[in-house]
């Protein structure tokens, strides 16, 4: 990193080495993997904090895990690039394509945490109907971790230098050298930095022997909190997809209004 016309010029190669010569290993994948963990580890402090079965804990990681990857990939192809995958779509599952005649890795080009946290939903939902733990209890839970990890996604998304930010029309900024010599907006340090936040004031009120309310609470406030922030911060970045450049409001906004309106609804419902 280093400052040229008081902006930051930044440009690192995504892959820190190819493992075996053949595959990368990304910032991007260290940093998911990352914050998943150490989600699991604050949810396990918590399990055991309220004496629950940890055999349980093994179960639902697995399931989250899943379900992030699954629905994140799904969510971006459908929602944002529907025509190209619908005709290509083992690509919505498998990391390779085949084009030209080769057989290529690219990875999983395309995350939407939309679709990743829809899939979180219907997966602690499959959980609790196999466990019998209670359902807004375990999404208070992940919620808390939830809000960690997808500060560490965006710190992922900064080292690719994708999903950026418009530019200041100043001096001041970032330059994503591998992109174009435009200052921008660093819209992943600033999602990022909102979700650390979140995460602060999630994990205070979990721990605050002051808090009457009812469970799911605190999931209704992380609906709300995180999608409300990332309604706000779209307006700091770039469209995606050229369809949303006729659009008022992009599809990461439009897709955040049911999940704010949501969050409210059960910070009412679980109030007390």
């Amino acid at each position: 990193m280093k400052m040229i016309n008081l902006a930051i010029t930044w440009g690192p190669d995504p892959v820190i080495f190819n493992l075996f010569g053949a595959l990368p290993i990304r910032y991007y994948s260290l940093l998911f993997a990352g914050g998943l963990f150490l989600g699991y580890m604050i949810v396990k402090n918590m399990y055991k904090k309220e004496g629950l079965d940890l055999e349980n804990l093994d179960t639902l990681a697995f399931y989250i895990f899943v379900a992030t990857v699954l629905g994140a990939r799904l969510g971006h192809c459908l929602f944002y690039e529907p025509d190209y995958y619908l005709s290509h779509p083992l690509e919505m599952i498998l990391p390779f394509n085949w084009h030209g005649g080769t057989f290529n890795y690219t990875g999983f080009q395309g995350l939407a945490s939309h679709g990743g946290i829809l899939g979180v939903f219907i997966a602690i939902w499959l959980y609790c109907r196999k466990t019998k733990e209670p359902f807004f209890g375990v999404l208070d839970k992940v919620a808390v971790a939830g809000a960690l990890a997808g500060a560490f996604i965006r710190l992922g998304n900064f080292m690719n230098s994708e999903i950026l930010g418009k530019a200041t029309g100043t001096d001041f900024g970032v330059i994503f050298k591998r992109v174009d010599n435009v200052a921008r907006h660093p819209a992943q340090l600033y999602e990022s930095l909102a979700y650390f936040a979140i995460f602060a004031i999630l994990l205070f009120l979990y721990r605050s022997k002051s808090m009457k309310v009812g469970k799911g609470f605190l999931f209704g406030l992380f609906f709300t909190l995180l999608f409300v922030a990332r309604f706000l911060i779209e307006f700091f970045k770039i469209n995606q997809v050229a369809f949303e450049d006729g659009m008022t409001y992009n599809m990461g906004q439009l897709l955040s209004i049911p999940f704010i309106i949501g969050g409210i609804l059960v910070m009412i419902w679980k109030r007390k």
